[in-house]
């Protein structure tokens, strides 16, 4: 099993829905990490066709780091890879942030490939660069019906989960390492 390094990452994609209606529901904690991991660099965001970018020199790394967060939803993800793809950026130098309804909430798992389990995020990615890049997988519990995902993942953290995020996301940068 291939070993995380930092130093060959390029990108980081948080995944999440556009507008401000969606900041603080569960299916967009990739948004809420790659927007502290600028602003802990300093970053602007800035708009390229279908994605918000911004770059960061995190210490110890000789290139910069893309993060993207896609502006296309959840479900069409994968339209904003064009860009990185021409950048010459490989899948294996990606990692991508998502919700994680396998995990219990706030365990944070990184890992190199996978299926996308059912999250038409990771799915809509997979369909451009296949399966082989890092995922760090951000725990959101699982409802116990099935039938209320949908409705599940575009809800707010609860005031009990959300108290925790600042905590969560600054794990999850470290896990980074940028």
């Amino acid at each position: 099993m291939q070993q995380y390094d930092k130093t060959h990452v390029r990108a980081v994609i948080g995944l999440g829905n556009p507008g401000s209606k969606y900041h603080r529901n569960r299916h967009n904690i990739g948004f809420r990490v790659v927007d502290v991991l600028a602003d802990v660099h300093h970053a602007s965001w800035q708009t390229v066709g279908n994605l918000m970018y911004a770059q960061i020199r995190p210490t110890g790394l000789e290139q910069g780091v893309h993060l993207i967060k896609p502006q296309t939803f959840m479900n069409s993800s994968g339209q904003a890879l064009s860009w990185l793809t021409k950048k010459g950026i490989k899948p294996e130098q990606i990692v991508v942030v998502h919700d994680e309804l396998e995990k219990k909430f706030g365990q944070l798992v990184l890992k190199l490939g996978g299926s996308h389990k059912g999250h038409n995020g990771l799915k809509s990615l997979m369909g451009v660069v296949g399966p082989d890049f890092w995922r760090l997988k951000f725990g959101i519990d699982r409802p116990v019906e099935r039938e209320e995902v949908p409705d599940y993942v575009l809800a707010n953290f609860p005031p009990d989960e959300e108290s925790q995020i600042p905590v969560l996301i600054d794990k999850a940068i470290g896990l980074l390492g940028l």
